[in-house]
């Protein structure tokens, strides 16, 4: 018998889950744009042990979102969850958070991509095949009206997440381009069937040497300014 907690902190949604044997027990979850996290986390986490009728010492392991996402979200996220960890001695599970976005869109065929947003024209994106196995790697980049073509000429493409509103103004029209939710957010329910799969292949984290994925590196344009010498 596992018992999990759940971290999700990456976007403007913080969002704490609770499983046991690999399902969801108990949920809490509130998305401000105040990035409210600092105070709601603790309280989610008091929120959901309390729903399981569970203290701290019966939990088994701590999975975190790892990233990327939001630098202080990620800050938040991780540190609290070391934190458990050293304290009751259990192991930490950290979950890619695109990853656990993709769990979020149900396909048969074709390929997933969840995105989230970065700034400007920037997003955060990976590409799954339709059994969230990574086709692609994760990567910042900048969104055009190319962007994504290769899988696109393909095969049905399915984008979603806080990201895909950007591709909906950019991207030209394509017969294979298809919407999901541009709306659903990273949330600790889908890290639930990832995190219970590390657990039982005990695919732990380093707790004292483990650092959230910033992914600061973006795939920039070139500059336009002329140089006078």
């Amino acid at each position: 018998m596992a018992h999990i907690l759940h971290i999700e902190t990456t976007t403007t949604q913080c969002s704490v889950g609770l499983s046991k044997d690999g399902k969801i027990i108990a949920l809490s979850e509130h998305n401000s744009q105040q990035y409210s996290h600092s105070e709601k986390l603790h309280v989610f986490i008091q929120e959901c042990l309390q729903q399981a009728s569970l203290s701290p010492s019966d939990l088994d392991a701590v999975a975190v979102s790892k990233g990327p996402g939001s630098y202080t979200g990620l800050r938040i996220g991780v540190s609290t969850a070391k934190g458990i960890c050293f304290a009751l001695d259990i192991p930490l599970i950290s979950v890619s958070t695109l990853l656990s976005l993709s769990y979020q869109a149900t396909v048969r065929s074709g390929v997933i991509i969840p995105l989230l947003d970065a700034r400007r024209d920037e997003v955060y994106a990976a590409v799954y095949d339709q059994n969230h196995q990574e086709i692609r790697d994760i990567q910042a980049e900048i969104i055009t009206s190319n962007s994504f073509l290769n899988y696109l000429n393909k095969d049905s493409v399915y984008i979603m997440g806080p990201g895909a509103e950007k591709c909906k103004l950019l991207i030209d029209a394509h017969p294979n381009l298809n919407f999901e939710s541009t709306t659903s957010l990273p949330s600790a329910q889908q890290m639930i069937k990832i995190a219970h799969g590390k657990f039982e292949r005990k695919e732990f984290e380093n707790v004292a040497y483990f650092e959230p994925f910033y992914l600061k590196d973006f795939i920039g344009t070139p500059s336009k300014k002329t140089f006078i010498h």
